[in-house]
C-alpha cells in the first residue's frame, strides 16, 4: 500500500502596483504555519492601476522574488482588482441550487455588465440570507475582463508558476479576516468591520459585516504620493525617495512639513472613504472598528490619527499575529512587512487549503 502525498499547498502572490509579495503556508489543524516569504520591487510602470502593463518585467520580478523565498512550489493563487474588475450585489431566489444560479447568473448578466460577455470572466460569491427578505439570499458578483486575467497569467508563467487559482483581491480580503478575527472585538461576530487597504497607487475599502463581505470601493490615492513629495523636497530619485521613506535619513523637515501633512490627508481620505459606505445605506449601521493595511499603514501614528478623525477604533492589519514561521523565515522582516501582506496572506489561505 502506498502512503499518498499530500499536494503542497499553492503559493499566495500579490502583484501590486511597485512590488511583487508571495508567501507559502501549511495548515495543520486551524493553525498555519508560514513556510517562505518574499518580495521584489517592480520597475516603474510595469504595473499601472493594477492592470500589467508588462508582461516580462513582472515575470522577471516574481522569479527574483520566488528565488529569494526558496519556495519549492510551483503552484499559486492569485488575484485581480483595479477598474478591470466590477463588483455588484444582486439578490436571487434562495430556492435554487449553485449550479441554478450560475445559470440564472450568466443568463441576466449582461443587464449587469458593461463588457460584451465573451471579453469576460464571471464569478459569484454568495454572502447571505437577504435582511429584508427571507426568500431571497444576497449574492455578490464580480466580473473582470479576460485580457486582465489572461496578462497576470502569462506574467506569471514566465516565472515558471502555475496558477491553479485566481480570486478577486475583495474576496481575497474576506478570507483573510478570519485569520485575523483574533485582533478584532467580538472576533468579528455581528461587528461591521472597514479595512482599508492603502497601496501605492489605490487604496481599496472592504466592509466585513458577521464575516462576510458586503461593500468594497477603490479610489485613486496612496503612498507614491508621499514618495513624489520627498523626491520634489529633496532632489531625489523615485529609488532614492523611496529608500529614505522607509529607512529614514531625511533632513530635519521632513516630518513636520512633509511626513504630517501627508499623514493628515491619508487620515482624511479614509474618513471620506467611509463616508461613500454610508451614504450608499443598506441596513448596516455604523463601522465598530477599522483596521488599516498597505505600507502606508506602517507610518508612525498614523492609527492615532485616523480614529481622532472618525471616531473609530482603528488597527494596523497583521494577518501573521497568529501563525507560526518556519526556521528558513526571517522574523524581523515579518513584524514590518505584515501591513502590506494583506492580499499575499488571503491568497495563502486559500493555498494552504487547495487540494
Amino acid at each position: 500500500m502506498f502512503l499518498s502525498r499530500k499536494k503542497p499547498p499553492l503559493i499566495g502572490l500579490d502583484i501590486s502596483s511597485t512590488s511583487v509579495k508571495l508567501m507559502e503556508l501549511s495548515k495543520t489543524g486551524s493553525s498555519y504555519r508560514i513556510e517562505g516569504i518574499g518580495v521584489e520591487p517592480l520597475p516603474a510602470n510595469a504595473v499601472v492601476e493594477k492592470n500589467v502593463a508588462e508582461v516580462e518585467s513582472v515575470g522577471e520580478s516574481v522569479k527574483r522574488a520566488l528565488a529569494k523565498s526558496k519556495i519549492k512550489s510551483r503552484n499559486c493563487a492569485i488575484a485581480v482588482s483595479g477598474s478591470s474588475v466590477i463588483t455588484k450585489k444582486i439578490t436571487m431566489p434562495i430556492s435554487l441550487s449553485e449550479d441554478e444560479m450560475e445559470g440564472q447568473i450568466q443568463l441576466e448578466a449582461d443587464q449587469y455588465i458593461p463588457y460584451p460577455l465573451e471579453e469576460v470572466n464571471l464569478d459569484f460569491h454568495i454572502i447571505g440570507e437577504t435582511e429584508t427578505n427571507p426568500e431571497t439570499v444576497d449574492v455578490l458578483l464580480a466580473a473582470c475582463r479576460s485580457e486582465n486575467v489572461d496578462d497576470r497569467v502569462a506574467a506569471v508563467e514566465l516565472a515558471g508558476l502555475t496558477p491553479k487559482i485566481v480570486d478577486i483581491e475583495a474576496y481575497t480580503v474576506e478570507t483573510v479576516f478570519s485569520a485575523m478575527a483574533s485582533q478584532m472585538p467580538d472576533e468579528g461576530m455581528d461587528k461591521t468591520v472597514a479595512i482599508v487597504d492603502i497601496g501605492a497607487t489605490m487604496t481599496s475599502l472592504s466592509v466585513i459585516h458577521n464575516h462576510h463581505l458586503i461593500y468594497t470601493r477603490e479610489q485613486n490615492f496612496g503612498g507614491k504620493q508621499l514618495t513624489e513629495e520627498i523626491m520634489r523636497r529633496y532632489g531625489l530619485s523615485y529609488e532614492e525617495a523611496g529608500l529614505a521613506k522607509r529607512q529614514g535619513g531625511l533632513p530635519d523637515n521632513y516630518e513636520p512639513e512633509v511626513l504630517e501633512p501627508f499623514k493628515e490627508t491619508t487620515a482624511q481620505q479614509v474618513s471620506r472613504f467611509l463616508q461613500f459606505f454610508y451614504s450608499a445605506g443598506g441596513p448596516i449601521g455604523d463601522i465598530d472598528h477599522l483596521v488599516l493595511a498597505g505600507g502606508t499603514a506602517s507610518l508612525p501614528n498614523l492609527a492615532e490619527l485616523t480614529e481622532s478623525h472618525i471616531g473609530v477604533p482603528t488597527t494596523i492589519a497583521n494577518p501573521f499575529a497568529d501563525m507560526s514561521s518556519s526556521s528558513r523565515v526571517n522574523k524581523a522582516n515579518l513584524e514590518a512587512d505584515a501591513p502590506s501582506f494583506l492580499i499575499a496572506a488571503g491568497l495563502a489561505i486559500r493555498g494552504a487549503e487547495y487540494s
